[in-house]
């Protein structure tokens, strides 16, 4: 696998991680890790956990954790975790999920990419899961594309019990951006 480098989509999601992390949060498929350090850097954030399954993206990550302040280096720990597998029972206040979310009918594909033949396949299992890890009142920011198929995406996130908000869309030259903010049982 290869480094996923950030893009409009981990830009635009940044935007929402600095107004809404808090707490204890969970980067889930850290990638480059600028979405875990950008929620380090907020005072309202006591601990990040960064998971990706990539060896490549947690070597990168913890290289830039290293250029941090100390402040920042102590919140920020990184781990290899395919989806929730490596957390045990550990739950966060602040879950955010920059997840791959092209539609490709092939495995062998750059995983940071392609999130199944529609797309939303990683979203659904992510999502299933990100229920257990969830403390009360906590929140979780998603982003995905219009071509993961939203309307499936928003079923999904119908059927797993959580109330959403749509923070953003953000049109580019061939799909919709959109962040979401989900939540269970608390006011979000």
């Amino acid at each position: 696998m290869a480094l996923y480098e950030p893009q409009e989509d981990s830009e635009l999601l940044r935007r929402f991680v600095e107004q809404e992390a808090r707490g204890d949060v969970l980067d889930m498929g850290a990638g480059s890790g600028i979405l875990a350090l950008a929620a380090a850097r907020k005072r309202e954030v006591t601990s990040v956990l960064a998971v990706d399954i990539d060896e490549e993206s947690l070597t990168h990550i913890k290289k830039e954790i290293g250029k941090e302040d100390d402040a920042v280096k102590k919140k920020v720990t990184a781990a290899k975790s395919d989806l929730f597998s490596g957390l045990g029972a550990e739950r966060f206040d602040t879950i955010i999920c920059n997840p791959p979310y092209l539609p490709d009918e092939r495995d062998d594909r750059h995983q940071a990419l392609y999130g199944g033949p529609g797309g939303w396949e990683f979203i659904a299992r992510f999502l299933a899961e990100a229920k257990n890890h969830l403390k009360k009142s906590g929140i979780i920011l998603l982003l995905f594309s219009s071509l993961s198929n939203k309307e499936r995406i928003l079923q999904l996130i119908k059927r797993e019990g959580f109330h959403v908000t749509e923070l953003s869309v953000e049109y580019h030259f061939f799909e919709q951006l959109y962040v979401y903010k989900l939540w269970r049982d608390g006011d979000g």
